[in-house]
């Protein structure tokens, strides 16, 4: 058993759909641990929060406002992306003690992650017992060591039916727009841009082409591919991931300087979808229209998926379980169990194998030619976004038979 003290919990970096769940989860298990935890405080914007001691007792909200965040996106508490540097480990050190704060939860991903590692550390350098858990949350999938992130199987609920509808959209313009590129989210890994595919039932739908940073391509491969399905279908929807490199692994487009690089480093993608799309359109001799959802992409509650909403919620309470029976340095994480029906449980995985790891799409869930996922990722993928999305209206099933091109 951990020894009895204050909690803290925070959010970081990108929020989620969901990202509100996880902290009710934290609130909730610890209201209900009156052996263990005192106050429950939330941290104001990340770690600078505790470093500014701006911080609020959540024991004072009613149970009907924590319920509600349930349904609410964004971060309740506000996030932050800011790297903990050498000096500010002592200050932290200071706050913790000043607030008898004995259990640390960040919710995040993997630099989030690399923070909750580096503080627990620091904590055991001085001598401070203190639970330190990481609870997992990124839209883009890429944590080690779990089978899936919370938040995002809505964010790809929002991508696979966005694609599908402005596929309706690009079909009803005929000659006048008929190629349509949407940029999707993913620095490194294509996991978010894969889920463009769940909505799609039958090879005339779109999403017709995906593309992912894992599964380089050339310039030339795309304008051929494009070419065909708008000789095939009458018109073309691609899916394209910010992060799209070209055949030799490098960055299709480059931004530099320091206005380009966030306070982990990470430097910010160009606009690929746009300079795909003026080559492209060159080439066919079509316009290309351009969609870039953005931060959308993370922001609708409306479009939770009903599993992502629960499992999110779910890691909430099991880091406080985990901590108050006295773990610590370590990731919650889920496990999808064998069997034809999706049940996932979750387990622990150790900080430093998880901070600053990425987990990239693996090669078995794209296609040989590397434009377009298989079988095997919509198996895997499906299930979390609440299953097979619905189109509503007899328009949407009777449209994609109707799309072969006239001679």
């Amino acid at each position: 058993m951990a020894m009895k003290g204050n909690l803290v919990v925070g959010q970081s970096g990108g929020p989620t759909a969901v990202i509100n769940n996880s902290l009710v989860g934290v609130v909730r298990e610890a209201l209900e641990r009156e052996d263990s935890i005192d106050c429950v405080f939330g941290m104001l914007h990340g770690i600078r929060g505790v470093l500014r001691e701006e911080m609020i007792d959540l024991r004072a909200e009613s149970l009907d406002t924590l319920d509600s965040l349930r349904d609410t996106p964004s971060s309740a508490l506000g996030t932050v992306r800011y790297k903990v540097t050498d000096d500010d480990y002592d200050r932290l050190i200071d706050v913790f003690k000043k607030y008898e704060i004995r259990y640390f939860f960040y919710i995040g991903g993997n630099d989030s992650m690399d923070t909750t590692f580096k503080i627990r550390h620091a904590a055991q350098e001085a001598n401070y017992e203190m639970y330190a858990i990481g609870v997992p949350k990124t839209v883009d999938n890429d944590l080690a060591l779990t089978d899936h992130c919370p938040g995002y199987g809505s964010a790809a609920r929002f991508v696979a039916a966005s694609i599908r509808n402005t596929g309706t959209d690009t079909w009803s313009m005929g000659e006048s727009g008929p190629l349509k590129m949407m940029e999707i989210m993913g620095r490194n890994a294509g996991w978010l841009t894969a889920a463009a595919a769940l909505a799609k039932t039958k090879p005339s739908e779109p999403p017709h082409l995906i593309y992912v940073p894992e599964r380089g391509v050339s310039l030339e491969q795309i304008v051929e591919d494009v070419r065909r399905c708008y000789d095939e279908y009458g018109f073309c929807v691609a899916a394209v991931s910010e992060g799209l490199k070209d055949e030799n692994g490098e960055d299709l487009v480059k931004q530099d300087g320091p206005m380009h690089v966030d306070a982990f480093g990470h430097a910010a993608k160009g606009p690929v979808v746009d300079y795909i799309a003026e080559i492209v359109g060159e080439a066919i001799g079509q316009r290309v229209r351009v969609d870039k959802p953005g931060y959308l992409q993370r922001s609708f509650a409306e479009l939770q998926s009903p599993v992502d909403r629960e499992e999110a919620y779910q890691v909430g309470r099991e880091a406080v379980r985990a901590a108050c029976d006295g773990k610590s340095g370590h990731m919650v994480t889920l496990i999808r169990e064998p069997g034809t029906k999706y049940r996932c449980s979750m387990g622990l995985a150790p900080l430093d194998q998880v901070a600053n790891a990425e987990r990239m799409l693996p090669d078995e869930y794209m296609n040989e030619a590397g434009n377009f996922v298989t079988d095997a990722f919509v198996e895997y993928a499906r299930p979390l976004i609440g299953g097979r999305l619905q189109a509503r209206g007899r328009l949407q099933a009777v449209h994609w038979a109707s799309t072969a091109k006239r001679a």
